[in-house]
C-alpha cells in the first residue's frame, strides 16, 4: 500500500523525524489505552477525536471513534473523514502488524468515505538499535484548534492515572471519556471482580514483571513497571469498586479551572 502512495512514507519521515514535545498538564486532555475523546474547537470548525487501540475489539472501536466525530459534525457532507494511524513497530510476535491490519479493515468496512492521511505505523514507525527493534514514536498530540498531530510526551497521564488503567487491565471494552458539549471529563463508574493473583505479582521483581507482563520487553518505555505496579496496588487497595469508589453509581467529573488544569466537581456544580 505505501508503495502506491509514497506521499505517506514522506508524511511518517517527517512525523518520526519530530523532536518530542513535552505536553501537560496545563491544557491537556490525556487519552488513554481503550479509551478515546472528541471535541471541536471553538469556532466549530471541526471534529477531532484521539483514541489508542490495542486490538480488543477493533471493529466497534473504528465504528464508536467514526460516529463520535460525525455526531460533532453539523454538516458532514461538507468536509471530509481524515485518519491518522500511528504507532506499533516490528515486534518480534507480529503485534503491531497484526493491529494495523485490523484497523484498516475496519476503516475499509465502513460506508463512509475514509481518507488515510497518516500512515506512520509498523516498519514505518521502527528503528533498530543492536540488532534490537524499538518505535520511534511512543505518543502524540493533537492540536484542537488546527488538527496537527505532533510527536509528543506525558510526564502527568492523569487524572486518575491508575482508576482508569485498572479498569483496563481488568478488560474493560473501549470508552468515551469526555462530554464536548459540557467541556467535561468523566471518568467512570468502573466495575470489576477481586483479582485473586493481584498479591502474586506486587511480589514479583521488576524484570519478571517486565518480562511477563509486556509484549515486547526491549522496548517498553522507562515507566511501565512502575505504572503496572500502581495499577495491581490500586486494584489491590479496591477490590470492590462499586463499592468504595463508586457507590453512588455517578462518574467521576472534572472540569478546567482558570489555570487549564482538571479539577473534581461535585455533582450539584456540573
Amino acid at each position: 500500500m505505501v508503495g502506491a502512495h509514497p506521499e505517506l512514507e514522506e508524511r511518517a519521515k517527517v512525523l518520526r523525524s519530530q523532536p518530542a514535545q513535552t505536553v501537560g498538564p496545563k491544557g491537556l486532555l490525556y487519552v488513554q489505552q481503550r479509551e478515546f475523546a472528541a471535541t471541536t474547537p471553538k469556532d466549530g470548525s471541526g471534529a477531532t477525536c484521539l483514541t489508542h487501540c490495542d486490538g480488543s475489539d477493533t471493529e466497534m472501536e473504528v465504528l464508536l471513534i467514526t460516529n463520535a466525530v460525525k455526531v460533532l459534525s453539523p454538516n458532514p457532507e461538507c468536509g471530509r473523514l481524515e485518519v491518522h494511524l500511528v504507532g506499533g513497530f516490528r515486534d518480534d510476535r507480529r503485534l503491531s502488524q497484526e493491529l494495523t491490519n485490523q484497523l484498516l479493515r475496519a476503516f475499509d468496512h465502513l460506508q463512509d468515505s475514509i481518507h488515510l492521511v497518516t500512515f506512520c505505523v509498523t516498519e514505518l514507525n521502527d528503528r533498530q538499535e543492536n540488532g534490537n527493534h524499538f518505535p520511534f514514536i511512543y505518543g502524540i498530540g493533537v492540536n484542537v484548534k488546527t488538527g496537527d498531530i505532533f510527536h509528543a510526551t506525558f510526564p502527568d497521564r492523569g487524572p486518575d492515572e491508575d482508576l482508569r488503567s485498572a479498569s483496563t487491565l481488568t478488560g474493560a471494552k473501549m470508552v468515551n471519556i469526555y462530554d464536548s458539549r459540557k467541556e467535561q471529563l468523566c471518568i467512570g463508574p468502573y466495575y470489576w471482580m477481586p483479582s485473586p493473583v493481584v498479591d502474586f505479582w506486587l511480589e514479583q521483581d521488576d524484570q519478571y514483571i517486565l518480562q511477563t507482563l509486556s509484549t515486547s520487553p526491549l522496548a517498553e518505555p522507562p515507566h511501565f513497571v512502575s505504572h503496572i505496579r500502581a495499577t495491581l496496588m490500586y486494584l489491590k487497595e479496591h477490590p470492590f469498586p462499586d463499592m468504595t469508589l463508586f457507590p453512588s453509581k455517578k462518574p467521576w467529573i472534572y472540569k478546567k479551572n482558570s489555570n487549564g488544569l482538571w479539577e473534581r466537581v461535585s455533582s450539584d456544580q456540573i
